[in-house]
């Protein structure tokens, strides 16, 4: 039988139109709070969501849901513990944009070691003398040191070592050490990576153990002249610690592409602080990647829909 899927939010047509040829009916969501998702879920077999919010109030409100399908990597949004004990599945795409995101990494570690946002701004207001003024830094040579050593991450340690001549560290206790890309070196704990690093890299999902894991200690361990690049989970950070180091000067400057909390408030202090480069979430977001990141999540509901194992499961249910 063909599953009815609910999605709340705008997605990639692709995915959309692949599940309309199988058969299923797509019921385009009106909203995301928590009574909206709860009165138009009810009659659905499939959940198919971004960042929507599903906790458990939800799940319980969805006495026909079967499976859930995140387009993306990260389901931190998703009570997986109640999708779990209600007989729910949950599936993501944990490899459509490993290099979408990756690259998006170098592109800000480039942008921070040339100063192009401050470059750009001088430029534009007939500011010439700042190419002397202030002039940028090689990357040959220069230490990346990566918090977490996933598919990201070492795919970040691939283009720094092969493509930038960088030196890469990394602190992961969970690393497979079998399968660690070739050239970087593991260090022996967090405080080692920090205070060594010209340029740390966030790579590590948001758990209690890392939950806002990077604050004051964290900068005041690193060089005055390193940046921090965090392209994972704003929760990974507490926000305001890091505006006081980027203000004082303790390090040198950030690239964010995430917020803690997200959506950033209108006012956010780091829009007005010239050594940060922000983006909108969107380090994950190519034309190619949303393609893959749809296609994954979709084959998830038809795997669940015709008694298949799922390519990528985050949650086998208790009872199916």
């Amino acid at each position: 039988m063909a599953y009815k899927i609910l999605v709340p939010q705008t997605l990639d047509k692709s995915g959309l139109d692949y599940l309309r040829e199988l058969g299923c009916e797509i019921k385009m969501g009106s909203g995301i709070d928590r009574d909206t998702l709860k009165a138009e879920i009810a009659d659905c077999e499939a959940l198919y969501l971004r960042t929507a919010v599903i906790d458990r109030e939800v799940l319980e409100a969805a006495g026909k849901l079967k499976v859930i399908a995140r387009y993306g990597v990260g389901v931190d949004n998703v009570d997986l513990d109640a999708a779990k004990e209600l007989g729910i599945w949950v599936v993501n795409s944990p490899v459509a944009n490993i290099t979408t995101v990756a690259e998006h990494t170098i592109g800000f570690i480039i942008a921070c070691a040339r100063n192009f946002y401050r470059g750009d701004l001088a430029t534009r207001t007939g500011d010439f003398e700042f190419r002397n003024r202030e002039i940028g830094f090689d990357l040959a040579g220069k230490t990346l040191g990566l918090l977490g050593l996933g598919k990201i991450g070492s795919e970040v340690a691939r283009k720094a070592i092969h493509g930038l001549d960088m030196k890469v560290t990394a602190y992961d206790p969970y690393a497979d050490k079998g399968r660690i890309p070739e050239g970087i070196e593991l260090l022996g704990s967090r405080e080692d990576l920090f205070r060594t690093a010209d340029f740390v890299s966030l790579h590590v999902p948001v758990t209690d153990e890392t939950l806002e894991g990077v604050g004051a200690a964290e900068f005041k361990l690193m060089k005055q002249s390193a940046y921090l690049i965090n392209c994972g989970r704003g929760k990974l950070v507490r926000e305001a610690e890091l505006v006081e180091a980027l203000r004082s000067g303790e390090i040198s400057g950030a690239a964010l592409d995430v917020f803690n909390p997200e959506p950033p408030a209108d006012g956010n202090p780091l829009f007005s602080l010239g050594n940060v480069i922000l983006s909108p979430h969107n380090a994950g977001l190519t034309q190619e990647a949303a393609v893959r990141l749809s296609m994954d999540a979709v084959r998830g509901i038809e795997d669940v829909m015709k008694g298949v194992q799922p390519k990528f499961p985050v949650v086998v249910p208790d009872r199916r």
